[in-house]
C-alpha cells in the first residue's frame, strides 16, 4: 500500500532516463528548476548539448591542447579538490608548483635556475601581465630614485594578442605597438629604436606571432638595445612572450637564442596549455633571477593557515593543472617534447607544401622556422570563385576549424588562412584535412560565390 502512496515525481529512478519527466521538458536556461532531478539524466541532458561543439581534434584555429593522455584524466580528478593557493594546506602541490618553475628556468637557460623565482597562472595572459607588472614596478623604481616622474610609462610591442592591450589599459601604460607593414610583418630592431626613451618600462618581443606563427628577432632586439645603452646610457629590459614558443624551440630549435641567455631578457611568459601539452588552465612566468620581481608585488597571507607569499592576480584555483604540467615534463622528458613537437613541425610543412601545389595560394609561413603549422593567402588576381572566409565555412561543414582573418594595421588588406599543428595530429589526418580542402574548393569550382566589391579581393594580397 505504502509504495502507490509514494510520488511519482520522487520515483522516477525506475524509468528509462529519457523517459523522466525532466527529459520531456525543456532544460532550466534562466531560473533553478524547484525539484532534484536523477544524476545520470542531466549529465545525459548536458552532455547531448555538448555535442553541438565542434570536434576538438579537428580545430585548427587554435592554440590551446586538446589532446591529453588518460593519465591526466586521473591525475585532473585525484585533484579536484586541491586549491593550489593554500600551500598551508596542500604543501605537495605546492613543491610541484615550484619543481615546474625550476625546470622551466632551466630549460630558458636562467643563470640560478634553482634559486629563481615565478610561479603558475591561469594561462600565459595572466603571466604576461605579471612580467608587465613587474617591469612598470621596476622602471618607477628606478625613475624615483633618479628623482623624475613617473606618470607616463610606455612599452615597446610588435603586433601582439589582445592581452598587452588589455595589460596597457588596465594598468595606465601606454602601448607603443609596431604596426605590421607589407613589407614587415614582424617587429624589428630599427621599429623599436624609433619609439624607446627613458620612460620605456621594457620591450616585449613575441616567440610565436599570433597571426603568422613566426618568431619576432629576440637576439636582435636585444643587441640593438645594448648599443643604444652604451650610447644613451638608456637600460631598458625585455620581457619575452614566448606564450607558444617557449614550449617549441628549447626542443627543436635549440639554436635560436631568445631566452635567459641574453642578460637582457628579465622575465618569460609561457603557456602550459598550449604546447606545454597540459590542460586547460595553466600558464607560467619565470623572472632571470629573483631580484628582477620587486617585492612589492609579493603579498604574504597567514588566515589559510601557515605565512604564505603569492604574487599571481588570481587567488583560489585548482591544482590539477599544475599536476599534469609535472607529469607532462616528467613523462616525456627533453627527448619525447623533441619528438612531439617535430612531428607536429612536419606536419605543418607537409600540409604548407600541398597548399602550395594547388596553385592558387601564396604561402604566409612555410611551417618550417618557428611553430608547428602553416599560413597562406589566395594569390593576386586569382579568381577561384569563394574567398578565404567562404572556404573556411565550406570545411567546418566536414569538422575542420581552420581561422580566416584580416592582418591588423596597417595590413588589414591582407586576409590570410592558418592553421596550427598541435599533439594528437598525425599525418593520415593531415591527408583526411587535405583532402576535404581540395574538395571543398572543386564545389567552389563548380558553384561560385558572388560577393560585393568590398569582399571580391578578401584573401588576396601578394606580399612582397
Amino acid at each position: 500500500m505504502a509504495l502507490h502512496l509514494v510520488d511519482s515525481e520522487n520515483s522516477e529512478s525506475i524509468f528509462d532516463l529519457y523517459a523522466q519527466s525532466a527529459a520531456t521538458r525543456e532544460i532550466p536556461k534562466y531560473k533553478m528548476c524547484e525539484n532534484s532531478n536523477d544524476p545520470e539524466l542531466v549529465k545525459d541532458l548536458l552532455l547531448d548539448e555538448l555535442l553541438l561543439d565542434g570536434n576538438a581534434k579537428q580545430n585548427l584555429a587554435t592554440f590551446c591542447q586538446t589532446d591529453v593522455d588518460k593519465e591526466i584524466h586521473e591525475l585532473m580528478d585525484k585533484s579536484i579538490d586541491k586549491n593550489m593557493i593554500d600551500k598551508d594546506e596542500y604543501p605537495q602541490t605546492a613543491e610541484i608548483e615550484n619543481r615546474c618553475v625550476h625546470i622551466l628556468a632551466d630549460l630558458w637557460h636562467s643563470p640560478k635556475s634553482a634559486e629563481t623565482i615565478g610561479c603558475s597562472t591561469t594561462g600565459s595572459s595572466e603571466a604576461a601581465m605579471l612580467g608587465g607588472l613587474a617591469l612598470k614596478w621596476k622602471w618607477r623604481q628606478k625613475m624615483q630614485k633618479a628623482g623624475k616622474p613617473t606618470d607616463k610609462p610606455n612599452i615597446i610591442t610588435g603586433p601582439v594578442q589582445i592581452c598587452w592591450h588589455k595589460f596597457a589599459r588596465y594598468f595606465d601604460v601606454e602601448i607603443r605597438e609596431v604596426p605590421m607593414e607589407h613589407n614587415r610583418l614582424l617587429m624589428t630592431p630599427e621599429e623599436v629604436l624609433k619609439r624607446v626613451d627613458e620612460n620605456t618600462i621594457g620591450v616585449v618581443p613575441t616567440f610565436g606571432v599570433t597571426f603568422t606563427l613566426e618568431y619576432e628577432d629576440v637576439k636582435a632586439i636585444s643587441e640593438a638595445l645594448d648599443l643604444l645603452e652604451k650610447k644613451t646610457g638608456l637600460d631598458i629590459p625585455i620581457h619575452v612572450d614566448a606564450a607558444s614558443g617557449g614550449f617549441i624551440a628549447p626542443f627543436i630549435q635549440e639554436k635560436i637564442v631568445w631566452d635567459f641567455r641574453l642578460p637582457r631578457v628579465k622575465s618569460i611568459n609561457a603557456s602550459g596549455h598550449k604546447y606545454g601539452l597540459s590542460p586547460l588552465g595553466v600558464g607560467w612566468v619565470v623572472w632571470r633571477e629573483k631580484q628582477d620581481l620587486p617585492e612589492e608585488l609579493i603579498f604574504r597571507v597567514n588566515y589559510l593557515g601557515g605565512d604564505m607569499p603569492t604574487f599571481a592576480l588570481n587567488f583560489s584555483r585548482p591544482g590539477g593543472q599544475i599536476i599534469a604540467q609535472y607529469y607532462n615534463l616528467v613523462r616525456h622528458g627533453k627527448d619525447g617534447y623533441r619528438r612531439i613537437q617535430q612531428a607536429c613541425l612536419d606536419h605543418g610543412i607537409y600540409i604548407a607544401e600541398e597548399v602550395k601545389k594547388l596553385g592558387i595560394f601564396d604561402l604566409l609561413y612555410d611551417g618550417k622556422s618557428a611553430l608547428p603549422g602553416a599560413a597562406w593567402m589566395l594569390k593576386k588576381g586569382v579568381n577561384p570563385g569563394f574567398n578565404l572566409y567562404d572556404l573556411s565555412d565550406k570545411m567546418r561543414a566536414r569538422g575542420w576549424q581552420i581561422a580566416s582573418y584580416s592582418l591588423p594595421a596597417n595590413c588589414q588588406d591582407m586576409v590570410i588562412q592558418r592553421v596550427l599543428i598541435r599533439h594528437g595530429f598525425s599525418r593520415d589526418m593531415a591527408d583526411l584535412f587535405l583532402e576535404d580542402l581540395k574538395r571543398s574548393i572543386a564545389f567552389f569550382h563548380k558553384n561560385p560565390v558572388t560577393h560585393g566589391s568590398s569582399q571580391e579581393d578578401a584573401g588576396g594580397f601578394h606580399h612582397g
